[in-house]
């Protein structure tokens, strides 16, 4: 397949802190990407960078098979960004606001108008058109942005936590947006710190933490290669790190590690199999177990074992 955009080996420092450190891969056209990472892990300036908003410290990236670098309009022509900050002008309509991005992309005369037309049906925001945006909702605010962004019919939407602090309404209405676009043919890259929008939305998903990329790969693959196994999640009436220490001897056992909530995590191959083991062995401890769950692999476990942290800490 064709790449539409190539991360090669790029770095940016600012001063002697290495924000990004030389990640590399590639993203398809027509392909929907999810870069997934806590806040502060690098994705917003990979997305800076890529944008063209940024230059990197070292590294080059590729828009269509150019260095966007050194052929910074024609990067810039074929992207369509949405920041994570709202981008609009709250004294103007929605209407207004959208005509004046227009004319930032080039648009003019019937052009323009149609165009309007188009992204403010994409963003279900037709009858609220000549509203003046500060009387928005967050979400409706969010919406209006990823309709500039659209404006100039971009290859690559770039979405850059496009959900941060709005209703649940508006967040499903955003998340099969996306979809939808991506259905019709355009090359999209999510990121996020929501585990369950990348899982929803994406097919292939980055996960970066600390500036570097730790992991790229399909996502079931993915769930299923960095875990190999399932998840048992318990939570017991004692000081758990003796009880982690001591089940993470058991043979069968792949990980043991203490979650976010104050449960133990067991990471095991066909749990049914050797439930009776693990029971049998923390109740030889004298400890009692007030909780009790069978997870499947998500990304949520991909993340905490490939970083020994929740996504959100």
């Amino acid at each position: 397949m064709e790449h539409i955009v190539e991360f090669d080996k790029i770095s940016k420092n600012f001063g002697k802190h290495k924000v990004v450190d030389e990640i590399s891969f590639t993203i398809e056209k027509g392909e929907l990407f999810g870069l997934l990472g806590p806040n502060g892990a690098g994705k917003s300036t990979s997305i800076s960078m890529l944008s063209g908003l940024m230059k990197p410290s070292s590294g080059r990236i590729l828009v269509n098979g150019k260095d966007i670098a050194k052929y910074p309009k024609e990067g810039k022509r074929c992207i369509g960004l949405v920041p994570q900050d709202i981008a609009l002008y709250p004294t103007l309509s929605a209407q207004d606001n959208l005509y004046f991005w227009g004319r930032m992309y080039g648009l003019s005369g019937k052009r323009l108008k149609e165009e309007v037309d188009r992204v403010l049906k994409i963003a279900n925001l037709e009858e609220r058109r000549k509203d003046i945006v500060k009387g928005f909702s967050g979400g409706m605010k969010r919406r209006i942005n990823i309709a500039a962004a659209l404006l100039h019919r971009p290859q690559l939407l770039i979405m850059d936590e496009p959900t941060v602090g709005i209703d649940p309404q508006s967040r499903n209405s955003i998340l099969e947006t996306v979809k939808e676009l991506n259905e019709e043919g355009m090359s999209v890259i999510y990121t996020s710190h929501y585990m369950e929008e990348v899982e929803f939305l994406c097919n292939r998903i980055g996960i970066i933490d600390l500036g570097k990329l730790l992991m790229v790969e399909e996502k079931e693959k993915l769930k299923q290669e960095i875990m190999g196994s399932e998840c048992i999640e318990l939570k017991i009436n004692h000081e758990e790190d003796s009880i982690i220490n001591g089940l993470s001897k058991l043979e069968f056992i792949t990980k043991v590690h203490k979650n976010e909530n104050g449960c133990i995590n067991v990471y095991l191959h066909d749990p049914s199999q050797h439930l009776q083991s693990i029971v049998h062995y923390i109740s030889e401890q004298g400890v009692n177990i007030t909780q009790f769950s069978i997870q499947e692999p998500n990304l949520e476990n991909v993340f905490l074992k490939l970083t020994g942290k929740a996504l959100r800490d």
